[in-house]
């Protein structure tokens, strides 16, 4: 019944493919064609309820439902963010705390119910469900935390990015020298790389005045669209344990 991917250099390059997307995506649909943020985001909910009940039913690994539910967990965690924290008026360091403690709330629920939180092997429904909300709650705080890094901290898109990216590293270098769980840190890693996707496409997508490369919403969306469906053909393709993975610890 175990429907997850190997946890590979691949995985977190089509992790961040897919939030980054997810962001220029997200805001193509709120901003650009002026659907606005509730409205989007009960839109892109929906969405991911749909995709996420069509995971829910597989029987095994399917690698572009997989990251069409990761996908629609990034778009819906962009507009979600946005409304808490523009329409809401709550504010990026506010939003970030609320998310902060609800991610952690599923975690505890999560743990308690299944005395884990493998991401390697979940052979429950509830795990499942667990999983795929923790996913979701990630994602949202993701977007809120490169918010803050790129508008409110001064560094701008570029420094947010470069910021995120160092944490990243610093991550990597904890999970090859340290016997820190290996769980621990993905669950790290997974919410760092969404604030880096953040990050990554408001550098794509916005004008050169405010920093960014002017590629647009539209633009950008679609090259990204492109390099992750070439990528889940990749992961269809070759066998799952075809390059080393993850060990849980």
């Amino acid at each position: 019944m175990n429907k997850l991917p190997q946890i590979t250099l691949v995985f977190w390059i089509m992790k961040i493919c897919a939030t980054t997307l997810g962001e220029t995506a997200g805001d193509l649909l709120s901003m650009t064609l002026d659907v606005g943020y509730a409205m989007s985001s009960l839109i892109l909910i929906s969405v991911f309820v749909l995709t996420l009940l069509t995971q829910l039913s597989s029987k095994r690994y399917h690698p572009a439902l997989y990251w069409l539910v990761i996908l629609s967990t990034s778009t819906a965690g962009t507009t979600l963010s946005d409304f808490m924290d523009r329409t809401l008026g709550l504010g990026y360091a506010t939003g970030s705390a609320i998310l902060i403690a609800i991610l952690l709330a599923t975690f505890l629920a999560w743990y308690m119910s299944e005395k884990s939180l493998s991401v390697s092997r979940i052979t429950s429904r509830k795990g499942e469900l667990f999983y795929w909300f923790a996913i979701l709650f990630s994602n949202t705080l993701g977007t809120a935390l490169g918010d803050f890094l790129a508008d409110d901290s001064g560094l701008g898109f570029m420094g947010g990015a470069l910021l995120v990216g160092a944490a990243i590293a610093v991550v990597v270098l904890l999970h090859y020298s340290t016997r820190l769980s290996s769980v621990l840190l993905f669950w790290v890693a997974f919410v760092l790389t969404r604030p880096f996707g953040a990050t990554l496409g408001d550098v794509l997508t916005k004008s050169h005045e405010n920093g960014g490369l002017d590629f647009g919403t539209v633009g950008a969306s679609l090259v990204l669209a492109s390099l992750l469906l070439a990528l889940v053909v990749m992961a269809t393709v070759y066998p799952r344990r075809a390059v080393p993975a993850l060990v849980e610890r």
